[in-house]
């Protein structure tokens, strides 16, 4: 019996002292060494900015502030694919890739959790984020006043309309005044339209010759316009012209439109303050450690960046 007190003192002391040779965990941190450690998701390959997403290493005060739900279930994104750059599928037909996916990867990335984004129809997106579905959506949306009253924005990118001419740009096309007695070619009954008619009201009132607005019912229709010479210009948005003139084969150069501007956000329960902190923090740090830049430069979208993460920012 004593020998059993005795052997079973002597196996506390050896505890107590490997206590005090300072055991412990293998993680810096001192955790518990049975929690596992993270293994973050890799970038498709048909991603063009892959190899900037994939050096992407956590921030360490930002991921131990991020919410605990992404800490175990991941972060949960939607968005609408198929409208390229900013959302596209891989050739596989089911994989998104484009610069609002890449996005998304990057602030998982910088927070340190996993991924996972999901096709959803535009008009599901804000409902299935309110119902706690979906953490955000992130699908070139524009943040304004209406949707500001249903989720918080984070805004990350100016994005506005453009003009897509022939490479060369032999008519010299720099901004609307050079479109006066030019031929233009828009969509019929969009944006892209009203902004024709009013550089030709514009025109007309300065005295000079009409633009000429030939309609069709897409963009491919419109781009031909400018291919087979019979416009000068054609009216898009500024993220559809900087795709295209991507393509050496179009021959085209992509014009921004100064002044259209508008910021796109990345939407979220607005009562989730831990989450619009968390991807606001991801965002300035991919921002400022240049990461930001180098996403958009691989989808050729330089001239969208904006300088902070703002919140709210569409008036």
């Amino acid at each position: 019996m004593n020998t059993r007190i005795l052997t079973t003192l002597a196996a506390g002391a050896l505890l107590a002292a490997t206590a005090a040779c300072g055991a412990q965990s293998l993680d810096d941190d001192g955790a518990s060494a049975t929690a596992p450690a993270v293994v973050l998701d890799q970038a498709p390959t048909e991603e063009k900015a892959a190899d900037v997403i994939n050096a992407i290493t956590p921030d360490k005060d930002l991921a131990a502030k991020a919410p605990a739900s992404l800490k175990s279930g991941g972060l949960k994104v939607v968005s609408s694919i198929g409208y390229p750059p900013m959302e596209l599928f891989a050739t596989d037909g089911k994989t998104p890739i484009g610069f609002d996916p890449a996005l998304a990867r990057a602030i998982a990335r910088k927070l340190g959790v996993k991924v996972t984004i999901t096709d959803e129809e535009f008009n599901s997106q804000i409902p299935g984020v309110l119902t706690g579905r979906y953490d955000f959506v992130i699908s070139s949306m524009t943040d304004n006043p209406e949707r500001q009253g249903q989720v918080t924005f984070v805004d990350y990118v100016q994005a506005g309309s453009g003009m897509l001419v022939k490479a060369g740009n032999a008519a010299g096309i720099a901004g609307p005044k050079d479109l006066c007695g030019k031929t233009v070619s828009v969509v019929d009954n969009g944006s892209s339209m009203e902004l024709a008619e009013s550089y030709d009201a514009d025109c007309k009132k300065d005295g000079k010759a009409a633009v000429n607005i030939l309609k069709f019912p897409g963009d491919t229709e419109a781009m031909l316009q400018v291919s087979n010479g019979r416009a000068q210009a054609t009216v898009t948005d500024y993220v559809v012209a900087a795709y295209k003139s991507a393509d050496p084969k179009l021959a085209m150069e992509a014009i921004a439109l100064e002044g259209t501007e508008s910021p796109w956000g990345i939407g979220m329960k607005p009562d989730n303050k831990e989450l619009i902190e968390s991807v606001k923090g991801a965002l300035d740090a991919l921002i400022q450690s240049g990461e930001y830049g180098k996403l958009l430069a691989a989808w050729n979208l330089d001239k969208l960046a904006v300088q902070s993460a703002v919140i709210n920012g569409g008036k």
